[in-house]
């Protein structure tokens, strides 16, 4: 069961072009920019996280620095090299979960989708967090509404790309454009620099570093690496969001693909440079990536452009997820994995529906960490790794079938990858499992058991509608339609009118009540309804009850098993208020009504709306 609706019902005047949603996809450039974020901002904390790990074995064993960080940049040109080829093999977007989907199985696609699922929704929630603490840094009488900013950004950040993937990419590319100049700058300044200029941000710190070691085992390098790794997160948004690029799709996102992996290997390869070249030491309540600008700058005006760009690029760096995710919720819901709603477009080709889910998701996140950073990163980066894992795994399958020039060397180039990520995901998953990533190793199979229970019930319906099958040929039967009354006026007729066009017969029926009062008014509309003898028989349905569906519902049943081959339509007539707030003046019994017969018999619901201008 495949049929997705669409959303789109902008109307188009005889002399607009048709709109071909052209103008609302992506350029490499604006792409670079709508999905590049997360991977960019991550060399804030991604050459802190090798630094960290590596202090605990003193000076020496940050002198490792720069070969972990080179062994990073090694493994992020082989993924970028291998999402390249997965953005040509499937230009339909979905990265690791169409891989897997075509080469590997239909339950290895739906853990690599929830990965995938799990990793962008945590993006968001450590994007937003980490944001907000570098503000809070900067601002300390803030700490105390973390919380609310948090949830101030992502309503911002949620609002811009309700407008479309595009508009979202024009917002952010000059911060984009000024924190990738900015680290750039810092780069080359700080490599023509004998000596710190200045360590007034690191003063008054306690250092983190541990006494001197003189060796550092293999695990602690592993580790480090593991860590450092979390720079890599992002890397497959490009390739999940191939759709949201204008045509020529595939060269665009390739190009893109490849633009970001140069500049974060740049980026990430010359901060760890400067920081085996000026000999920085972790200090508490001081980013790494804060010292290296003010060795390189001093503390001065560019040390708080360098903070103020990271700050808003990390609270940015969640519109990755914003570009990346819908489109993959979207191929889940082709699947049948998820609710059909998640296919549907907006006149702005915006997944509107995944946008909003995932700003919902997060926002609970955020509400349950309480805004704190440190509560989210445990469970970050676990998932992503996963599905390097298994689009590499299943690269190197496609290779295999498909073959072609030099396909072998393709294929090694994919298996390493598989084996590098694979190592760092049970590395990150048993060194962070007390941590919290206890709950994304529950929360995985979780959610592949959710995508299944909705393919199931998708199985089902598909089933009983008999969908792939011929169905036979149409016919009329005798159709009676009823309209439940409870007064005469003009909307009674109007009702009536509607009724005789539907159907063979027609019956208007009202419900009586046992008290005196409800009986008195039974018979005075008895009276009027003879005196106006509309043509159509007014039937009294008596309930003990004073309910008004259900024994509409019971009289329809009575009238199923008389007449098993007649069909029934119960048309509601309902007023359409000319304001919303007249809305607050409704019984709402035409809802009672509708809800009642729905769920108790067969018949087909017709609720019928007149506007109050509309009515004669």
């Amino acid at each position: 069961m495949s049929v997705l609706s669409t959303e789109t019902d902008v109307a188009h005047s005889a002399e607009e072009p048709p709109d071909t949603g052209a103008r609302h996809k992506l350029t490499a450039l604006t792409g670079l920019a709508a999905l590049s974020l997360d991977a960019m901002a991550s060399v804030a904390y991604g050459p802190e996280a090798i630094v960290l790990v590596l202090a605990a074995a003193g000076g020496y064993g940050l002198g490792f620095t720069l070969p972990v960080t080179l062994s990073i940049a090694a493994l992020l040109a082989v993924l970028v090299a291998s999402y390249r080829q997965v953005i040509a093999a499937f230009p339909d977007g979905g990265g690791s979960y169409a891989v897997a989907k075509a080469h590997l199985g239909r339950r290895t696609s739906l853990v690599a989708a929830a990965s995938l699922v799990l990793d962008y929704v945590l993006n968001v929630a450590v994007a937003v967090t980490a944001g907000v603490a570098a503000l809070t840094s900067a601002f300390p009488g803030l700490y105390g509404e973390r919380l609310w900013l948090c949830l101030v950004v992502l309503v911002l950040i949620t609002a811009v790309n309700l407008r479309g993937i595009v508009d979202s990419a024009r917002a952010f590319i000059v911060p984009t454009i000024v924190f990738i100049a900015s680290i750039l700058v810092l780069i080359v300044v700080g490599l023509f620099r004998d000596a710190p200029v200045s360590t007034e941000a690191a003063a008054g710190h306690a250092s983190v570093l541990a006494d001197n070691a003189t060796t550092v085992g293999a695990l602690l390098l592993l580790k480090a690496f593991a860590s450092g790794c979390s720079a890599l997160t992002g890397v497959e948004a490009i390739a999940n969001a191939v759709p949201s690029f204008r045509a020529p799709a595939v060269r665009r996102a390739q190009r893109a693909e490849v633009a970001l992996g140069a500049l974060l290997g740049v980026m990430l390869i010359g901060l760890s440079v400067l920081i085996s070249r000026f000999g920085l030491q972790p200090v508490d309540g001081v980013t790494v990536l804060a010292q290296l600008a003010d060795a390189s700058f001093g503390h001065n005006l560019a040390f708080y452009v360098i903070q103020f760009t990271t700050m808003v690029l990390l609270a940015l760096s969640a519109n990755t997820s914003f570009g990346g995710l819908p489109v993959l919720l979207k191929l889940l819901a082709r699947d049948n994995y998820l609710p059909h709603v998640f296919g549907l477009k907006a006149d702005r080709q915006v997944h509107r529906h995944g946008v909003l889910a995932l700003a919902a998701v997060s926002a609970a996140l955020l509400v349950f960490s309480g805004g704190d950073t440190n509560t989210l990163v445990p469970l970050f980066a676990i998932g992503v790794f996963v599905g390097f894992t298994i689009a590499q795994t299943g690269m190197v399958l496609h290779w295999r079938q498909v073959r072609g020039p030099r396909w072998t060397g393709k294929a090694v180039l994919n298996g390493l990858g598989a084996l590098l990520t694979g190592v760092s995901a049970v590395v990150v998953t048993a060194t962070k499992f007390h941590d919290g990533a206890w709950l994304i190793v529950v929360a995985l199979p979780l959610l592949v058991a959710g995508f299944e229970c909705v393919h199931r019930a998708y199985d089902r319906i598909g089933e009983r509608l008999g969908l792939g099958r011929i169905p036979e040929s149409p016919h009329r039967d005798r159709s009676l339609v009823l309209v439940p009354v409870s007064s005469l006026t003009r909307l009674t007729s109007e009702a009536l009118t509607a009724a005789v066009s539907l159907g063979d017969e027609v019956r208007a029926v009202t419900v009586c009540h046992p008290d005196p009062e409800d009986r008195a008014q039974t018979e005075a509309l008895e009276r009027d309804w003879a005196l106006w003898n509309p043509g159509v028989p007014l039937v009294r349905i008596a309930s003990s009850r004073r309910t008004v569906g259900r024994p509409v519902a019971a009289y329809v049943r009575e009238i199923a098993a008389d007449c098993p081959d007649t069909r029934i339509t119960v048309l509601i007539p309902e007023i359409e208020p000319v304001r919303l707030w007249q809305r607050l003046l409704q019984n709402q019994r035409g809802a009672v009504v509708a809800h009642a017969v729905r769920r108790d018999t067969n018949a087909v619901i017709c609720r019928l709306r007149f506007r109050l201008s509309d009515l004669p």
